[in-house]
């Protein structure tokens, strides 16, 4: 009797030792308490695991690989509180939702200050903090490359020397750097949150926050797009789609809306996700409403709407501004094609017809010719270069070449002499890009994101591995690779001033990557 309830004691307190004792006590009897007992056991065991320790299974992007992890979205908002109070900093607090105000009226700031509290020792800092040169998403013009300054090529054995790493609220943004603040949008129990760091200790200087959750089972909780900074603002939009202008320097808010409630748009099944673009004294995004309500401009300084087209649903990549077939055009990915418009009217100068499954078009085209462009999508559909011809006042498009060499999920590629550098469904490869050759596949970094510098890829991991591979159409040659920060990393890296900052949807750190 006794040995019995020592055997249902050890079970539920720690089941690997209920199992040994059910196997030392039964081992040479009945098969069937043996089996029934252990299969009770490890039952409980995995409960236990889930309910008690928070074990949680978190699908990569490929949807058939799990993450374990024991992290919960409350952990790590908890964590958060907890290292921001430790410095001073008050944690962020939205105020109950408030009546809308006209655009080019300000609204009562929402910002949280740090505190008096001294700063943590600084770590070595890099000649020069960042100033305002990777201020938009994926960097200068979008492209994921940084020439700011060359970059370290060979590593130390044990990776970048870190100047700070500390958690971090959820979601999928990037940073954007400007005036020594590194600036990220983040989720923070039920709130979504615009914060800016200090790059070069890592403490939070302001906060602004407005009630706003989105949650969605597969991809994860949180925002996904990127502030964008310009003229001392910031732009930001959340997930549910809600843009707020804020001043750089403080976080005060200066006019908000919501782009979906405004132009009558559905969100999307994985969330807003198309960052802000600033042209031309626009702020161009992205809401997909119809009526004309999908592509719309707002006047940058007072949110006054400047003009809206088109009636196609929207998908998850990002707008951007470039010149192709000599002229300067704003190129849109919707969820059925690519299009360029005219900046000044939003007038369709060109179309090309682009579906993936689940209407999964994530990554920005890029252009490698005066008339030619790259996409890319995931879910087998591949890649494509299209070339686009004078027709009148507009354009036409046409496929040069067309395969699945290249398959950029939500990870996009770089373009470096010729040469397209990108993750195919998880692994790394090249692809000529006039001819649409494979070049070389190999290097397995999941789905996470990578830049080009210095002729290198700094490649960050979707297990939160940095890695550096040179760019070369010779083969795969990764120099080096280190663990930067832990858990499941979508997150595109981001570099300025010689230092380069990473993030997931619990940790942030910054390293230095720039040669002194």
């Amino acid at each position: 009797m006794q040995s019995n309830l020592m055997l249902i004691v050890a079970s539920i307190l720690f089941p690997p030792a209920g199992l040994w004792l059910l196997w030392r006590k039964y081992r040479g009897g009945s098969r069937r308490v043996l089996m029934y007992g252990s299969a009770a056991i490890v039952l409980l065991g995995v409960v236990e695991l889930f309910k008690v320790y928070g074990l949680r299974i978190v699908l990569d992007g490929s949807t058939t690989r799990p993450f374990f992890t024991f992290s919960s979205p409350a952990s790590c908002d908890a964590a958060v509180e907890a290292h921001r109070s430790s410095l001073g900093a008050i944690v962020a607090e939205a105020p109950p939702p408030a009546a809308p105000r006209p655009a080019a009226e300000p609204e009562a700031s929402v910002v949280q200050a740090a505190g008096p509290v001294p700063p943590p020792p600084p770590a070595p800092a890099p000649a020069v903090a960042p100033i305002g040169y990777w201020t938009d998403y994926r960097g200068p013009n979008r492209l994921g490359i940084y020439g700011e300054q060359p970059i370290l090529t060979a590593w130390p054995a044990a990776g970048l020397t870190r100047l700070w790493k500390q958690p971090i609220g959820g979601g999928y943004a990037s940073f954007t750097v400007s005036g020594g603040l590194a600036v990220t949008i983040e989720q923070r129990r039920k709130n979504e949150v615009v914060a800016a760091y200090d790059v070069l200790t890592g403490r939070e200087k302001w906060t602004a926050a407005w009630p706003g959750h989105f949650s969605e089972s597969m991809g994860g909780d949180g925002p996904r797009t990127t502030p964008v900074i310009e003229g001392g603002r910031v732009y930001a939009l959340g997930a549910e789609g809600e843009l707020r202008v804020l001043d750089a320097t403080t976080g005060r808010a200066i006019w908000n809306k919501n782009i979906l409630t405004e132009n009558g748009a559905n969100n999307l099944t994985w969330g807003q996700s198309a960052s802000p673009l600033l042209l031309d004294g626009k702020l161009i995004v992205l809401p997909g409403g119809g009526g004309g309500k999908s592509v719309v401009a707002y006047d940058k300084l007072t949110g006054n709407k400047l003009w809206s087209v088109m009636d196609d649903e929207q998908a998850y990549a990002s707008p951007i501004v470039a010149t192709l077939a000599g002229k300067r055009q704003l190129l849109v990915v919707s969820a059925q094609r690519a299009m360029g418009l005219d900046p000044e009217d939003g007038r369709l100068l060109w179309d090309f017809p682009w579906v993936t499954e689940y209407n999964v078009n994530a990554t920005h085209p890029i252009v490698v010719a005066p008339n030619r462009f790259f996409i890319s999508s995931g879910y087998d559909h591949g890649a494509a270069l299209v070339e686009l011809t004078p027709e009148g006042d507009k354009f036409k498009a046409r496929v040069v070449w067309q395969n699945k060499r290249m398959k950029n999920k939500f990870n996009d590629s770089v373009l470096h002499q010729g040469h397209l550098y990108g993750l195919d469904e998880g692994i790394l490869a090249c692809v000529n890009a006039e001819t649409g050759q494979q070049m070389w596949k190999g290097g397995r970094y999941g789905f996470g994101q990578l830049l080009l510098a210095s002729g290198h890829l700094v490649v960050l991991s979707e297990r939160g591995e940095l890695a550096l591979v040179k760019a070369s159409p010779s083969g795969h040659q990764e120099v080096a690779r280190f663990d930067a920060i832990s858990g499941k990393t979508w997150n595109n890296p981001a570099i300025a001033g010689g230092v380069l900052l990473v993030r997931n949807t619990e940790e942030m750190a910054a390293f230095r990557i720039g040669k002194q």
